[in-house]
């Protein structure tokens, strides 16, 4: 497949550079899968839509303030250090901006020398491997010194950090937030239990390559990044008890809809599983695991609008994209929310 057939027109002021000013009065765009029909409401209109035995399944990963801005000791050069993934103890994989100057043996100081890391191997694109030097706890030296690792289409930093979290966020270790679950809010939350809806946490740390643009000329030809998920036992058997039951799955976000599917795609049942994923999900792919997805507006020729077309058909979801684009709707991770569903009800 030409990576060109999942190409769209969108206007550069319709990228929201900062949240809403109440997470559930985003827009949401309600799609029958089936019935290619959508209708305009707002997000705490879900609720509506939601039904009784329904099973809601939210990743839990919280985003690390990972996002370090430093000077190579001995020279002064600015550097900027993303932490992608912790190998070990305080061996982290990182990203580094202005990365030519950071060879093995370098050292860089941030906030001075509050932290430090030393280079002790280099990788393609820009990757090191980083040994981060400190006093005391790391996380809190990192709540102090990081900033929010926010995508590179969002200009600004958030004037609140806790913006670019979900209410639920509990398990540290994300470079980037699922941003689907942005427009919940505890009230709402409340309400939705309320309603007989069972809520399901599952954990995937997302690393930047869910932001990655596809730079190959055909989908084949791209090869998906690895994200490390968590299902425990409790959570494995309430969604085999819910297949058993013919209740609707319902993913909040395409995380939480990769961790699913790579998990009963392998085991062929919900397993308890602490593994990593690759997990690739394009048209023709047959999904197993969900029923339902809440989603944001993806980028152009993103793995992730691949994703959505799998789940609706390509024509569809582009359909469905042109009337977003024409309404205004806001796209990426500060924007506006789709519940994608099938004709059951």
């Amino acid at each position: 497949m030409d990576i060109e057939l999942f190409n769209f027109n969108l206007p550069e002021e319709l990228i929201a550079q900062s949240p809403s000013k109440v997470r559930d009065e985003s827009k949401l765009l309600v799609i029958n899968k089936d019935k290619k029909t959508y209708e305009d409401k707002v997000f705490h209109d879900i609720i509506d839509y939601l039904h009784k035995g329904d099973v809601l399944v939210r990743n839990n990963t919280k985003v690390l303030p990972a996002r370090l801005f430093g000077e190579k000791e001995g020279t002064g050069a600015h550097v900027e250090v993303l932490l992608l993934k912790q190998i070990e103890g305080d061996i982290w994989e990182c990203l580094t901006g202005n990365a030519k100057p950071i060879k093995v043996g370098s050292i860089i100081s941030f906030k001075n020398g509050l932290l430090k890391a030393e280079c002790l191997e280099i990788k393609e694109e820009g990757i090191r491997i980083m040994k981060f030097i400190y006093k005391g706890i790391f996380l809190e030296i990192l709540n102090d010194v990081g900033n929010m690792p926010l995508p590179p289409y969002i200009k600004k930093q958030c004037e609140d950090n806790s913006r670019y979290q979900t209410v639920y966020a509990k398990v540290l270790g994300s470079a980037a937030a699922p941003t689907a679950g942005f427009h919940f809010t505890p009230e709402l939350l409340k309400k939705i239990k309320a309603k007989g809806i069972e809520i399901l946490d599952i954990t995937l740390n997302i690393g930047l390559g869910t932001f990655k643009p596809v730079k190959e000329k055909t989908v084949e030809e791209h090869v998906m990044h690895t994200e490390h998920y968590h299902i425990d036992k409790h959570v494995a058997e309430r969604l085999n008890i819910a297949k058993k039951e013919k209740r609707r799955i319902i993913a909040v976000g395409t995380t939480a809809t990769r961790t699913l599917e790579a998990n009963i795609q392998k085991y062929g049942v919900f397993t308890e599983a602490e593994e990593d994923t690759a997990i690739f999900i394009k048209p023709g792919y047959k999904f197993l695991a969900i029923d339902a997805l809440i989603t944001n507006f993806h980028l152009p020729k993103s793995t992730l609008i691949m994703l959505v077309s799998a789940l609706m058909g390509r024509e569809f979801t582009l359909d469905v994209y042109k009337h977003a684009v024409d309404s205004k709707y806001r796209f990426f991770s500060f924007g506006d929310s789709m519940f994608i569903h099938g004709s059951e009800d």
